[in-house]
């Protein structure tokens, strides 16, 4: 077995077990204005990145439509006496993607989400819903206090696609 290197392995059970992000995007007709939303991701490992499903009704949508360079917060949860300034959480810089409808990388993107939103299922058949790939190029990880980096597109790549 390989050694996977300590902030690695808590990249990957921070993704794992949480399942909400906040999601950064610039608003669509007024692009000095940031939006924040939450949404739910899945990962997809065949195309190494992350997975959102949004409907066209929504303002993170047409706002990531129309600028695609996104930011995604991934946060552990609070813990009771636990100090908040060394919550674990990974920020990724990415860039947006919509796969066409019933194309391989869409039903590779609807099974990732499915496996980890089962519930969502009825969701999927909405003409207004939609799958984005979210491409990280970069990141910055904090694992708690002194234990911070910038995580290369590369090595997100690795990550993700396990």
């Amino acid at each position: 077995m390989t050694h996977e290197p300590r902030l690695t392995r808590a990249l990957r059970d921070l993704l794992n077990s949480r399942r909400v992000a906040a999601l950064g995007t610039l608003d669509a007709s007024d692009p000095g204005q940031p939006f924040v939303s939450m949404v739910p991701f899945a990962r997809l490992g065949a195309e190494a990145c992350l997975v959102i499903h949004v409907s066209a009704l929504a303002a993170h949508t047409r706002n990531l439509l129309a600028h695609p360079q996104v930011s995604l917060l991934v946060m552990a949860a609070e813990a009771d006496a636990e100090p908040v300034h060394a919550l674990p959480r990974v920020t990724f810089d990415a860039v947006a993607q919509l796969p066409e409808r019933d194309s391989p990388a869409w039903t590779a993107a609807r099974t990732a989400y499915l496996a980890r939103f089962p519930e969502a299922a009825p969701m999927t058949e909405l003409g207004d819903f939609m799958f984005v790939l979210l491409r990280p190029t970069g990141a910055r990880q904090v694992a708690g206090f002194g234990a911070a980096r910038n995580v290369d597109a590369s090595e997100l790549a690795r990550l993700l696609s396990d």
